[in-house]
């Protein structure tokens, strides 16, 4: 109950700052997310580090007021109290507590007060939490918040509006909860800002039942010391949701995406999720064409891989640059065409795909979104890669999704799954066609998985088990008869449903039968004598 308290609370504090937004003009524009996203970090991090500081000095946990405790530390107190912090944690002066913004709104020009403070946060962290560029360049954790009120005169009260939605609220009671708590608030935090449209490189949000049935058939067993990566991160939904079903503290993230907006909300989302020490891998760029990721002069390779690629996107600006002698091993089976017209429906998909294998490591695994399409493709790129899988025995299976799971798309799903040792041998060919329930999404259908069905994809994939007309288990050999298809319905068994009947009810069903035909064909000659009597009384005048 105080779990479920708490989300409806914080999902209030996340509409009261939209409010403020809204009555200052900036709702629905474009730098809203950064306010938004940006001043519930900034609340996060003073909360977890108030929550932080008590863990360690027993007097702050007791007093009535930590804070004015910490007042009468000297300089070197202070600082040996930010070395015994978590080095993953946010460290803060005394002058960034929430508390000194809000005793000082009388002052002067506070807006810039306020931009100054969350500035020098960022720069005092700045060697934990800033997400890199391809590049190299630093983008860093706060933006000068008040700059986005054009209206200068306005600022000042702007950045104190937001300030007094957070005094009220405190996260110190929740830091002991778990993944689920994180993502549903991450999910309510973003869901204004992460979706299909507006620009070149639109974010897709992946369905949280789609993240939980990759990541769990991809761990179906206890590992550690292990790398996870995402080549088209967006804002980390299926990254959070492999790090959770691995353990948090048992693996290393990595991410590269070409979208800034993206890299800050995945940045967001490690930090509520206890993967700071990852952001440091998560990179602002073009993978395809610049993947940023390496070990001297190769490519870096992972353990585990998770990615719901940009299906359909016009990449001919730089397709030239991707077809060189040094990237034919890693697009194997080649770079889709440039076609005359409607290049925005360019397949670049498959270049992703193909970046995925090649940046396996000798043991990895990989779940990929691709639309259904692929897995039945007679030619071109898309057999060549499935080509690829079956000869090298590195296909674990394909699980096909309802219709409609993802509603901002009408464009049919299936996961791909591929495991370079494959040590179980047989392919899993799975149509979850059938299951889920069709919900109204605003304009869209939206088809929703109930937690038993994402369970129960997840049991049967992993068991391998073939269920009529629902699951096959194949061998390498038979999908190359059958032209390398990986649609399960053209691996199901046709059955033709008989029933044992005498020669006395086989003679009286015929009987049966022919006495409806006689009756039929009688019907017949009355009515074709009908007919022709009818033309004949037709006359010309």
């Amino acid at each position: 109950m105080v779990t479920k308290d708490f989300t409806v609370d914080t999902k209030q504090l996340i509409d009261n700052l939209k409010g403020v937004c809204t009555s200052y003009g900036l709702g629905n524009d474009g730098n809203e997310f950064k306010i938004i996203t940006q001043v519930f970090l900034y609340k996060f991090m003073n909360d977890k580090f108030s929550y932080e500081v008590k863990q360690i000095d027993s007097k702050l946990k007791h007093a009535e007021n930590w804070e004015q405790v910490v007042a009468g530390y000297s300089d070197s107190e202070y600082e040996m109290l930010l070395l015994k912090m978590n080095p993953e944690g946010a460290k803060l002066k005394r002058d960034h507590y929430l508390s000194n913004l809000y005793n000082n709104q009388d002052r002067e020009q506070y807006a810039k007060f306020f931009d100054d403070t969350l500035r020098d946060i960022a720069i005092f962290n700045n060697d934990i939490f800033s997400v890199k560029t391809g590049t190299g360049s630093k983008i860093t954790l706060f933006d000068e918040i008040s700059q986005f009120i054009t209206d200068s005169s306005q600022r000042d009260s702007f950045c104190k509006a937001l300030i007094n939605q957070l005094v009220n609220f405190s996260f110190e009671k929740i830091f002991n909860q778990k993944f689920d708590f994180y993502s549903t608030i991450f999910e309510y935090l973003i869901k204004d800002y992460n979706k299909d449209g507006g620009g070149k490189y639109a974010e897709y949000f992946t369905p949280h039942a789609v993240a939980k049935i990759m990541a769990n058939i991809l761990v179906d067993a206890p590992v550690s010391n292990v790398t996870g990566y995402d080549p088209s991160g967006g804002s980390g939904t299926l990254l959070m949701n492999l790090a959770h079903a691995i353990g948090e503290d048992r693996c290393t993230i990595y991410s590269q995406d070409i979208s800034q907006k993206s890299s800050s909300m995945l940045r967001l989302n490690l930090i509520l999720n206890n993967l700071v020490h990852s952001i440091q891998n998560i990179i602002q760029g073009n993978t395809l064409l610049m993947p940023y990721h390496k070990v001297g002069d190769k490519l870096m390779t992972f353990d585990y891989i998770v990615s719901n690629p940009p299906f359909k996107l016009d990449f001919s600006d730089y397709v030239a640059d991707l077809d060189t002698k040094q990237n034919h091993t890693r697009f194997f089976a080649g770079i889709p065409n440039v076609p005359k017209q409607d290049k925005d429906k360019m397949a670049i998909y498959l270049l992703f795909i193909q970046h995925i294998i090649y940046s396996l490591s000798a043991k990895g695994k990989a779940a990929i979104v691709v639309p259904t399409g692929f897995i039945t493709a007679q030619s071109g790129i898309e057999k060549k890669i499935r080509q690829k899988l079956v000869d090298e025995k590195m296909l674990r299976g394909v699980v096909s999704m309802p219709s409609n799971i993802f509603a901002t798309t009408g464009t049919n799903v299936s996961i791909l799954f591929i495991d370079k040792t494959n040590t179980k041998g047989d392919i899993v060919l799975m149509d979850a066609s059938k299951l889920g329930t069709t919900v109204k999404d605003g304009k869209n259908q939206k088809t929703l998985l109930s937690e038993v069905e994402e369970q129960q994809i997840i049991d049967t994939f992993n068991r391998h088990e073939a269920k009529e007309d629902f699951t096959v288990v194949v061998s390498y050999e038979q999908i190359k008869e059958k032209n390398y298809s990986l649609s399960a319905g053209q691996y199901f068994e046709v059955k033709i449903d008989y029933s044992d009947i005498t020669h006395a009810e086989f003679e009286a069903k015929m009987n049966s039968y022919t006495n409806n035909l006689d009756q039929l064909f009688l019907e017949s000659k009355n009515l074709e004598a009908k007919i022709k009597e009818k033309i004949g009384g037709l006359s010309y005048e």
